[in-house]
Formats: C-alpha cells, sequence, structure tokens
C-alpha cells in the first residue's frame, strides 16, 4: 500500500546533513528552494564531533526558526524599557554584505531587520535586497513605483509592525547602523535617514515618528581586564571616558531625548536577546541578524550562473549603471516573517 503523501501536512522544518562545513555546494540552492520555492524553513547541519554544545546551540537555531523563543528579558514582561516600552517603538537593525574582492559582478546585499510584536525587543524578521556591487548606503530602503504603490523595505518592515503590533504604528523608530565608517555618518543621515523618512511620509502623509540612528562600530580591538582576576570583564561593562568599548556606539540622531545612560540600557538590554545565545554578545542582537540575513541569502546568487544576469533584458534583473544587479526571489510568505535566517 503506498501512502498519500499529497494529503500529509507540510513539514514545519527540514534538516539537512551537508557533506563538507564551508562553500558547500548543496546549501545556496537549498536554502533558495526551500524558503522561497517550497514556504519551509531549513536548519543545515556538518557535524565534524557532537557534543552537547553542538547540539545545543542546534537547538536553539530550531526553535527560533520555528517562532519559539529561547529567552526573554524581565525589562520585557514588565515591561520597563526607558521610552521603548511606554509607546510603539520599531527597533531596526542594518547591515550591508559585499563580495569578495575584486569581484565586481558580485552585487552587494542590503539587509534590514526590525522588531515585531511590540513591546517585545526579542522579535525580529528581516527584508533583504541586491543592490550595486561595493554600494554601502542602501539603495532601496524607498522604491515607489507609482503614485500609491512603494516597494521598499521600509514599507514593508512597517506593514509587519502594524499587523503584529495590534494595530499600532510605531511612534519612534530607533535604528542601528553597522558597517560605515565617520567619513559615511552624513550619508547614513541624508541617504538612508531621508528613504526612512519618505517611506513614512508616503505610508501616511500625516504620519510622522521620531527617529534616532546609532551606529555601531565592532572593529576596535580594545581588551579590557579586571585587576587581580583572570576572568573576563562581566558582561555590560561600559566604559565611555577616555577609553573606547570593543563595540562602539556613535549616536549620530536623536529626536527621542535619550541620556547617555538611557542609550546604554537599550543596547545593553538588545545585547541579552540574541536568540543564538544563551548569554550577552558584543554587539546589538538587530545587528547580528542583519548580517546574518545579509550573508544566508547572500548565498542565493553566489553559486548562480552570473552571465545569466549580464544583460538588462534577462529576467528579474535591475540595472545600476553598467553593472546588471539581480534581484532576489521573494520568501515564501509563510516564512517571510520567521527568523529563518537565525
Amino acid at each position: 500500500m503506498i501512502d498519500d503523501i499529497s494529503s500529509k501536512p507540510e513539514p514545519q522544518l527540514l534538516l539537512c546533513i551537508l557533506p563538507e562545513r564551508k562553500n558547500s555546494d548543496i546549501y545556496g540552492p537549498w536554502k533558495r528552494k526551500n524558503l522561497s520555492e517550497l514556504g519551509i524553513v531549513t536548519q543545515c547541519i556538518a557535524p565534524t564531533k557532537l557534543n552537547d554544545q553542538y547540539i545545543t546551540n542546534v537547538l536553539l537555531k530550531i526553535n527560533a526558526k520555528l517562532g519559539g523563543m529561547n529567552s526573554l528579558l524581565t525589562v520585557e514582561h514588565s515591561p520597563s524599557i526607558h521610552l521603548v516600552s511606554k509607546c510603539p517603538t520599531l527597533i531596526l537593525g542594518m547591515d550591508v554584505s559585499h563580495g569578495s574582492p575584486g569581484r565586481s559582478d558580485v552585487p552587494s546585499i542590503a539587509a534590514v531587520v526590525s522588531s515585531r510584536n511590540w513591546p517585545s525587543i526579542s522579535h525580529y524578521r528581516a527584508a533583504v535586497r541586491t543592490q550595486s556591487p561595493r554600494v554601502e548606503m542602501i539603495a532601496s530602503l524607498f522604491k515607489p513605483v507609482s503614485d500609491k504603490d512603494d516597494e521598499g523595505i521600509i514599507r514593508e518592515l512597517l506593514k509587519d509592525f502594524y499587523a503584529s503590533s495590534k494595530g499600532r504604528k510605531p511612534d519612534q523608530i530607533i535604528i542601528f547602523r553597522d558597517g560605515v565608517s565617520e567619513s559615511q555618518f552624513n550619508q547614513v543621515l541624508n541617504v538612508e535617514l531621508d528613504q526612512i523618512i519618505q517611506a513614512c511620509k508616503f505610508l501616511d502623509e500625516r504620519w510622522s515618528p521620531k527617529f534616532m540612528v546609532i551606529v555601531a562600530q565592532k572593529n576596535h580591538h580594545t581588551k579590557f581586564f579586571q585587576t587581580r582576576s583572570p576572568e573576563n570583564e562581566p558582561p555590560g561593562t561600559i566604559i565611555d571616558n577616555k577609553v573606547c568599548r570593543p563595540a562602539h556606539y556613535h549616536v549620530l540622531y536623536d529626536e527621542l531625548g535619550f541620556s547617555a545612560d538611557n542609550v546604554h540600557e537599550l543596547v545593553h538590554s538588545l545585547s541579552y536577546v540574541y536568540q543564538r545565545s544563551t548569554t550577552a554578545v558584543s554587539v546589538v542582537a538587530p545587528i547580528c541578524y542583519a548580517h546574518l540575513a545579509a550573508a544566508q541569502i547572500s548565498q542565493f546568487i553566489k553559486f548562480d550562473d552570473m552571465s545569466e544576469t549580464s544583460s538588462s533584458h534577462a529576467g528579474g534583473v535591475t540595472v545600476s549603471g553598467s553593472v546588471a544587479v539581480p534581484e532576489l526571489p521573494r520568501l515564501a510568505p509563510n516564512v517571510m516573517n520567521s527568523m529563518y535566517f537565525c
């Protein structure tokens, strides 16, 4: 007797054992097939040694991908996060991933993750787009295609926040931007923040949320040690006088009126909600997630034949300057709001 598998429910998750840990030719096509076409989240493993820590890390990822929460902060239950808990607040993490040095034919990947289920600061979803190679400023935050339609990243994330937060629009938007140097700070405000403001106005002309823009810089090789102790400094240690933190946060713009202590508290809280870890991470979770989303979705095109996208007449291709930029396939509706990137 042969079972009719068509009548059975679709799996919630597929587990894939890869033949090698890095640079597997299977990974990109497998992710693309499942997330875009089948609408199933996946977990890939390539264990060289199985132990409790490895299994725990895999289970943390699986639980997050299936909608579970591995940890929640006490301040989320209260809720008592300064300003964030008292009025609807959207938290964004933004990052751009570039191809290998010397590869001018590989598009950059822009990723923005956004908080959902306010007043939670632990739930996130991602929106990812391709753009011209080696371009750091995100170009598709606002992308009007008609008088009423906007296909940009921000509109997508705003609609999700509204749907997941009981019909509330965010009164304030906090943006964490990664990957920019000090020489690009003005561009973050004049290009990216301007696009976000335009996207909000395009959605509702009468709506004017307040903004705060924070740039995180991780590439500081400062190390701290406790006096008369071999242990590391405890998570949450803040040093803001004379020396800088390993993760350095620059507040570029603030309409919310946060004090330095308020920013410290928010950064500290967001360092504990990373669902792939049971401890604090060195940079806020939204930035970690944006990096993960960009890296994972970049695998969708990593193994494509780039010659197929060399013409502006190819399907799903946009042209910026002289470089053809292939558009990413859209994720299936039932996985786009998940933490598939975790």
